[in-house]
């Protein structure tokens, strides 16, 4: 007899996580193209076809291997009481070996920023990261300038650690980025 595998899925007290499925495609698309100027400074540039049915596709299965090979978790965030579609957040590049690690980003759309979703989203992947994925440590880069990001970053425990010269294209240019992160068991400052 096969077993259905059970979808992850995150729970907070406003919110849960979920990877992205394909029937979120029409919601997912008018959230990016309404927030299209406010999300465009703060992100890499998109191929031409990105909102596209075709390319959505592409997003669902590689989303549906990236958590089954345990090399990324891309989750699609949505407000519980209404189940309204408000950003989205990664948890990507995960190393295993000695690193244990991983890389997390996110967006939001822009009607839905300031009411601490983002933050308590976070809150739950680095949950999810440091139990059942068994990582050590999150981290997170983000522009100097963007007070947002950094507040949400702080917000969810992660700790400034410095600068990466050049580190992301944003917007078509090569931008240096703050970088912080979150520890399991966090050792700085000690001996």
């Amino acid at each position: 007899m096969f077993r259905r595998r059970t979808e992850l899925l995150l729970k907070t007290e406003r919110l849960y996580l979920r990877p992205p499925r394909l029937s979120d495609h029409i919601d997912w698309a008018t959230l990016r193209r309404d927030g299209y100027d406010y999300l465009y400074p703060w992100e890499p540039l998109r191929a031409h076809d990105h909102l596209s049915l075709s390319a959505f596709r592409t997003r669902t299965h590689w989303a549906a291997r990236a958590i089954k090979a345990e090399r990324a978790v891309p989750l699609f965030v949505f407000r519980a009481a209404d189940n309204v579609l408000l950003g989205a957040i990664t948890l990507d590049n995960i190393q295993r070996g000695p690193a244990q690690y991983a890389t997390v980003g996110y967006w939001m759309g822009q009607q839905f920023t300031g009411h601490g979703y983002m933050s308590e989203a976070l809150q739950a992947v680095v949950a999810h990261a440091f139990g059942p994925l068994d990582l050590s440590r999150v981290q997170a880069a983000t522009l100097p300038e963007n007070a947002a990001s950094r507040r949400v970053l702080e917000k969810a425990g992660f700790r400034y650690e410095g600068v990466a010269q050049s580190f992301l294209q944003i917007a078509g240019k090569w931008r240096t980025h703050v970088v912080y992160a979150c520890l399991r068991q966090d050792r700085r400052g000690r001996g």
